[in-house]
């Protein structure tokens, strides 16, 4: 990790009896993506909230660019938020929504337009300036939002869920061009999601959040490979968890799992009978009961020209995996 723009030590956030964010310890590098990932009302948003200012923090001390920030107002830290809602003003053409904060601060008309060129420039808005909200699609909104967000120049923009509102399609393309231009920038980003696929796909680290603690953090391969927790397997992607019978469980990806009509050599076999099978295009997920165990979920790719075997739903199987597939955890 680079050097921190943000350190976290002990941070807390209680509203009534609620700990939506319960003595968090983090530090995030500069020039960063990195992704806050939980579900709901896990204390993300919160902890995004408590980094722009807009909540006070109960305990702790929350530092940017090495700078306490218990006495700074949102409006006086290097950060910029964009929210998942856009919060553009309907009645402001493109051009003066990106320049509302600007215009704020009292910067001069020629910086105005030029900070404002730049930033439509680096969405890909050009040609776009004058047109209001409701002349944009939902894709164009949200590189006004981001456009807005990044014409004050901050040393750390704050992300939360910033695909939500997106359709499929639009999320996939957008989700690169937020990485590209964080890498462009080379400011630090730090995103809000509750979808694993956005948080693995995007951020250099993430932290997985659970009831207002860190569970871990880590690379998204760090968080996939090797778990720290039954929680951590199970919300970062697929597990099958399989108690040991002392206290430790066993974490195994589906992927990591042979299927086969034959009992296979591989160091652990079991055998059990198919139960369905989700054709996902280039896999399919099979579920298959085993005897006295838990159903296992097993993924296995689909080549149909290479295909010596098929499988079907009530079909006698084993199951395969190897000494080093699994994660043992021992919470």
């Amino acid at each position: 990790m680079t050097e921190p723009i943000v350190r976290l030590e002990g941070v807390a956030k209680r509203f009534g009896d609620v700990a939506a964010v319960d003595g968090v310890d983090l530090e995030i590098g500069t020039g960063e993506l990195f992704a806050l990932l939980g579900g709901s009302g896990c204390g993300k948003t919160t902890l995004l909230r408590l980094l722009a200012g807009f909540e006070a923090p109960d305990a702790g001390r929350i530092l940017i660019g090495g700078r306490d920030m218990a006495d700074v107002p949102p409006h006086r830290r290097p950060v910029n938020m964009m929210f998942q809602s856009y919060a553009l003003f309907p009645h402001m053409d493109v051009t003066a929504n990106i320049a509302y904060g600007l215009r704020r601060e009292g910067l001069a008309r020629g910086e105005i337009a030029t900070r404002v060129a730049e930033a439509l420039a680096l969405v890909k808005l050009d040609g776009l300036g004058a047109r209001r909200p409701a002349q944009l699609s939902g894709g164009q909104r949200q590189r006004v939002a981001l456009a807005r967000a990044l014409v004050k120049r901050p040393k750390l923009l704050l992300l939360d869920e910033p695909l939500a509102a997106l359709d499929r399609k639009l999320r996939e393309g957008t989700r690169f061009e937020l990485v590209r231009l964080q890498e462009q920038l080379g400011l630090t980003f730090v995103m809000v999601t509750h979808d694993q696929e956005e948080a693995m796909s995007m951020a250099t680290r993430l932290a997985v959040m659970n009831a207002g603690r860190i569970a871990q953090t880590g690379t998204p391969h760090d968080l996939y490979e090797r778990p720290a927790s039954r929680f951590v397997a199970d919300f970062v992607g697929i597990a099958n968890i399989l108690d040991l019978g002392d206290g430790r469980w066993l974490a195994i990806r589906p992927e990591k799992i042979g299927l086969s009509v034959d009992r296979p050599e591989t160091a652990h076999a079991i055998a059990g009978n198919i139960l369905d099978v989700a054709y996902e295009g280039d896999r399919s997920l099979y579920r298959v009961a085993v005897k006295g165990g838990p159903v296992m979920l097993v993924s296995r790719t689909n080549m149909l020209r290479l295909e010596r075997e098929s499988f079907g739903r009530g079909q006698h199987v084993w199951l395969g995996w190897s000494s080093d597939a699994g994660q043992v955890l021992n919470e």
